[in-house]
């Protein structure tokens, strides 16, 4: 399983997504341009001393990543989707990806997923936090593919 961020708008989300990252073993590919230097203060203050346990692979286009890591299948995280993560069955090589915080995915990366999902949430409410969102779904996918670290 793997974790794409699609040209990630903000540090400390990207952060805090290398560190659940590191935490849970899974590597990141960074699809660029973020809107962020990725040595920027605020990335490390999030990652803390995480950001060295952590694979990530840096893609400086959306081909690019394409051509390097195709995934085996997309799961794109939207609040677009109608199917909830709960009610979907994962493969422990699946790839689930977030978009930028501000826009999300362009549409043809949209419509490039193989699936999307979202996160039950109140009708009353727009959007979690990316990570937030992230962290949800990483769980369930790993709890359905038995795919926890060995502690």
């Amino acid at each position: 399983m793997r974790i794409a961020l699609y040209q990630p708008d903000i540090p400390q989300n990207a952060g805090a997504t290398f560190r659940l990252a590191a935490c849970m073993g899974l590597p990141v590919d960074v699809i660029e341009p973020t809107g962020f230097v990725m040595s920027d203060a605020n990335l490390r203050r999030a990652g803390m001393d995480y950001l060295d346990k952590v694979e990530i692979t840096r893609h400086i286009s959306w081909d690019t990543y394409l051509a390097v890591t195709p995934p085996a299948r997309l799961v794109l995280l939207t609040t677009a989707a109608t199917q909830r993560h709960v009610d979907f069955t994962f493969d422990a090589n699946d790839t689930l990806m977030v978009g930028r915080e501000s826009i999300g995915v362009p549409e043809d990366i949209h419509n490039r997923a193989d699936v999307r999902l979202r996160v039950p949430m109140h009708s009353e409410t727009r959007s979690l936090n990316v990570v937030t969102a992230l962290t949800f779904v990483v769980g369930e996918a790993l709890r359905q593919t038995d795919g926890y670290p060995q502690s």
